[in-house]
Order: C-alpha cells, then structure tokens, then sequence
C-alpha cells in the first residue's frame, strides 16, 4: 500500500555535495523511524542516518560530520544531505521507513525504497 520514491542520486565529484530525497505515497497516518541506509560495492548494507518521529536524529560515524537527515513538514519525506563527499561513499543507498501505520488500519510495517545509486569520482 505504500511505496517509497527516491531522488537525487547520481554521479559527484569528491568534495562535492548531493540531496537525496525520499517520499512515501499512500495513506500514512503515522511513521515512528525514517531513515537511510546505503551498500558499497560487495559490502552488506548498513545504517547512515535516521531521524524518530520525535526529531532525534542518529548518524554513522563515518558520516556523522557531513551529512544531515531531516523530514518535511507532513512527516512523510525524508532527505539526506550529503556534504564533503568522498569517494568511499559510493554506494546504493536505500531509504526507509519503520513502523508505519497506514490509515484504516492498526498493524505497523516497514518499507524500503527501490536504491539509487550514488556515485563519487576522485
């Protein structure tokens, strides 16, 4: 019922900066975690950031200086802004949503964006 849209990757040159966007289509009522994870080449995903309903943010510590996640106003979009790039950043990055209520309903799940990839030159 819901799906995640992505935007904003592409190819960067390091030191550059990138804006990943992330919306969730379908009739949400609430979300408790929003965030985003990314997989290098040949690595397993793991977590970048994530942002609680609440507004507390958490990051990596490889990125913890450099990027900022945020939500927007209806509580349904999530961005990354990713500053000082570099070229260990390359990755498919994944954004995410838990514990999502869906109006009309009362189970909680998580859902997961399709990946775009970013990509940062030397």
């Amino acid at each position: 019922q819901v799906q995640l849209v992505e935007s904003g990757g592409g190819l960067v040159q390091a030191g550059g900066s990138l804006r990943l966007s992330c919306a969730a289509s379908g009739s949400i009522a609430s979300i408790s975690v929003m965030g985003w994870y990314r997989q290098p080449p040949g690595e397993q995903r793991e977590l970048v950031a994530r942002i609680t309903d609440g507004g507390d943010t958490s990051y990596a510590e490889s990125v913890k200086d450099r990027f900022i996640i945020s939500s927007g106003n209806a509580e349904n979009k999530v961005y990354l802004g990713m500053n000082s790039l570099k070229p260990e950043d390359t990755a498919v990055y994944y954004c995410y949503f838990g514990g999502v209520r869906v109006r009309s309903a009362w189970i909680l799940s998580d859902y997961w964006g399709q990946g775009t990839q970013v990509t940062v030159s030397s």
